[in-house]
């Protein structure tokens, strides 16, 4: 079999380090011994915008915030769902995994980067976030392993009450917001409907076929 190398690390501002690495083909990104993401599981990231999207079929130059580049998976299924009217903020906090997406990692993500529809921005999702009042018709987070704060503890605020009271304020009217998790949290769900959304919980396969970890997806819709 085929050895991992590593090809490169970087710093999680206010967390740990994440360390990209590759065995033929395959990629892995991972904080510690945790893997946050492998480029043959790819299911339950794309769910999380397919999903999302077919809550906005029919609207008009939907405008959607992604947090967190990750593989590229999420933003990939995205831009198939999607029309040419629409328009996709990426934020991704940590700079060197945007210059993965561009370098090492350049023929997993094709030409998603480069589409006319889609701006990244080196940034922390929740100053998007805070900083957009009705300017979104969907936020898909998928910035740590779910509401608990796996990679840095200030991802924490997103998932906390007043986190999720500026998400909905983000959103224009019958928005979505879409939460990937490892796994299930009751309390994160009672969380979403005190902020004033209407919650579904979907469970989502890992790897395609029906295979791999179930995860979570949460779909949280503002009210009209």
């Amino acid at each position: 079999m085929i050895p991992w190398t590593l090809v490169d690390t970087a710093r999680v501002p206010g967390g740990g380090e994440l360390r990209l690495k590759r065995r033929g083909d395959e990629f892995s990104i991972m904080l510690g011994n945790n893997e946050l993401m492998n480029s043959r599981l790819s299911g339950s990231e794309e769910a999380l915008a397919t999903l999302a999207c077919e809550r906005l079929r029919g609207r008009k130059r939907p405008r959607l915030l992604i947090g967190g580049l990750g593989m590229g998976f999420t933003l990939r299924a995205a831009l198939n769902a999607l029309g040419g009217d629409a328009e996709i903020v990426v934020a991704e906090l940590v700079p060197a995994v945007v210059q993965w997406a561009q370098g090492p990692m350049a023929a997993v993500f094709g030409d998603s980067l480069t589409d006319a529809r889609v701006s990244v921005r080196e940034a922390d999702v929740r100053d998007l976030i805070r900083a957009g009042r009705a300017a979104f018709d969907a936020i898909l987070l998928d910035v740590d392993n779910g509401p608990e704060g796996l990679t840095r503890e200030e991802n924490d605020a997103l998932y906390s009450l007043e986190g999720l009271s500026a998400a909905h304020a983000a959103l224009r009217p019958g928005g979505v917001l879409a939460v990937w998790s490892s796994g299930p949290d009751a309390n994160f769900t009672a969380r979403l409907r005190k902020a004033g959304f209407t919650v579904d919980e979907v469970r989502a396969r890992a790897g395609r076929a029906r295979r791999g970890a179930r995860h979570v997806i949460w779909m949280a819709v503002r009210g009209a």
